[in-house]
């Protein structure tokens, strides 16, 4: 009876923290949701503003596990909001650990279809482990660059 009730306990605690996980991963219908709401915000305060914010307000730019960075079809990133430290850095030859030049795909996706799906290698934020991620690319209107948001699969 006594390893009975061990089991269960185990069993209980591993499906709370599979739960308690679930809820920290973002989904891509919520990642759609945040790189619309990041055009809208451009479209409001204006490119600069919101490239800021972006980096910066995490109470805004950030849920889960994900967040906003925008780059220009050249490369450079214009916000991240989890390493303000790429802002200004030109990624279009960073590549996951597979050897996928991701940055070049976001590049294409952006200005050839406007918007799209992009698959690849990433360390998660908070685990630091590299896991799968597929980021939503959408082009910035009238300008020359888009916005990410990209969900740990």
């Amino acid at each position: 009876m006594k390893l009975f009730r061990t089991l269960m306990t185990l069993l209980f605690a591993g499906v709370l923290s599979v739960s308690a996980m679930a809820q920290d991963h973002g989904t891509k219908d919520e990642a759609k949701v945040m790189a619309n709401a990041a055009l809208a915000h451009i479209k409001k305060v204006g490119n600069d503003q919101a490239f800021k914010d972006f980096t910066s307000d995490k109470a805004n730019w950030t849920k889960k596990d994900l967040y906003v960075f925008s780059m220009e079809m050249k490369g450079v990133v214009l916000a991240h909001g989890a390493n303000e430290k790429l802002v200004g850095k030109n990624l279009i030859e960073l590549k996951d650990q597979n050897g996928k030049a991701f940055a070049r795909e976001f590049i294409d996706v952006g200005s050839t279809k406007g918007e799209g799906w992009v698959d690849y290698d990433w360390a998660h934020p908070v685990t630091k482990k590299v896991e799968g991620k597929t980021s939503y690319v959408k082009r910035i209107p009238g300008f020359d660059g888009f916005v990410v948001v990209g969900v740990y699969r």
